[in-house]
């Protein structure tokens, strides 16, 4: 099947997670036997080589909210290569994807890994009540509407009105064959002998809580558990605020982006995945915890037990006492009452080990892309 994959707000290669989900699921497309034309920006290297025709049209200036102005430019690519269907990664200001279906008269497939509704608060809802008409409302309406089939972690971020017969709920995954617990090559920081090492890998926007894990080993070494260390993979907002409340301690390093070609050995080299989510500071949030967390997935693979705070579809990802720690409230305080119970090494060994076997089964983005492979097949 030839399929124009449209997210044309997401650059490759890149170190954000949406960057490793549209390359992900392209290559994995094209291992199935698909011909993959992805629609992206350019990253800071060369396109991956492979089976995908990756083709450079990111969003006008980088900006996601502009993204349906290369309308007519993703409509004539797709009179050149007439695919079979269109994916298109939903954004309230995309559709580009979706117009250009429409001209072809091919199935829509639409990805919705943020929510379709308004939050409590929206700034966004207000603006749309404002001018009346609801074209924000209208426009993400239309561009369901138009979907023959909707990819989703969580129906919650959906409109109540999608029929649920054009839903499929799949979470992101990891690559089980790159991040494993034997992963090899450059580790962007040293472990000292005797150290346990909780790794924190994001983009360090306030919701991801790195400053929490700079706490909990802070609380750690006053109840005398000094062999913790914290390591941080990732750039971002807010990680001038977590480097300023470790500064000067040099249990604490923060090693900047890494790109996903190095994350593999990075992780492996750590004992504990933390994933602090600070979900009060992120107002969309309120409608539940919809993210499938990529970081959560990876720290599986690599064999490292996960810390987390216990929020309801955290618990189904990650079983407390099973395959990691899940805490509550989600404090410092309690992140550090978490990770103490990690102290043992045969205690990390048996739940990485149950993490990485889960992580194969049911979080793979193998089984991510067969799921797809299996409903495109019955658009069909």
């Amino acid at each position: 099947m030839r399929i124009l994959y449209c997210a044309t707000d997401q650059r490759v290669p890149g170190t954000l997670g949406g960057s490793t989900h549209v390359r992900a699921v392209a290559e994995g497309l094209a291992r199935l036997g698909h011909d993959v034309h992805a629609l992206v920006g350019r990253g800071d290297g060369p396109f991956p080589e492979g089976a995908v025709h990756w083709h450079a049209m990111g969003a006008p200036l980088g900006r996601a909210q502009l993204r349906v102005l290369r309308a007519g430019a993703v409509r004539r690519l797709a009179d050149t290569i007439r695919p079979d269907l269109v994916m298109e990664r939903y954004h309230n200001f995309g559709g580009e994807g979706a117009l250009a279906a429409r001209s072809a008269r091919v199935p829509l497939v639409l990805e919705v890994n943020a929510p379709a509704i308004d939050h409590p608060g929206s700034r966004k809802a207000w603006l749309d009540r404002a001018l009346v008409v609801r074209p924000f409302r209208r426009w993400r309406e239309w561009q369901l509407d138009q979907a023959r089939l909707v990819v989703t972690p969580s129906a919650a971020i959906l409109p109540p009105r999608l029929p649920r017969a054009r839903v499929i709920e799949l979470e992101w995954g990891a690559d089980t064959e790159r991040f494993t617990p034997g992963a090899a090559g450059r580790v962007p920081f040293t472990k000292e002998p005797g150290a346990i090492v909780a790794v924190f890998a994001g983009a360090f926007r306030a919701w991801h809580g790195a400053i929490q894990l700079v706490d909990a080993v802070r609380q750690l070494h006053e109840r005398g558990l000094d062999a913790f260390r914290a390591v941080f993979l990732g750039d971002g907002p807010e990680r001038p605020a977590a480097m300023a409340a470790a500064a000067g301690d040099p249990r604490f390093v923060f090693a900047g982006a890494v790109s996903h070609d190095e994350m593999p050995a990075a992780l492996a080299a750590a004992d504990i995945g933390v994933a602090p989510f600070d979900v009060a500071r992120h107002p969309p949030l309120a409608l539940g915890f919809y993210w499938s967390p990529l970081k959560v997935f990876e720290y599986m693979a690599s064999g490292l037990p996960v810390v987390a705070p216990a929020l309801p579809r955290l618990r189904d990802l990650v079983g407390d006492a099973v395959e990691g720690r899940l805490y509550e409230p989600a404090t410092s305080e309690a992140l550090a009452d978490a990770l103490a119970t990690l102290a043992d090494p045969g205690r990390r060994a048996q739940l990485g080990a149950a993490a990485r076997a889960r992580a194969v089964r049911d979080y793979s983005w193998e089984a991510h892309c067969r799921a797809l492979d299996r409903a495109f097949r019955e658009l069909r």
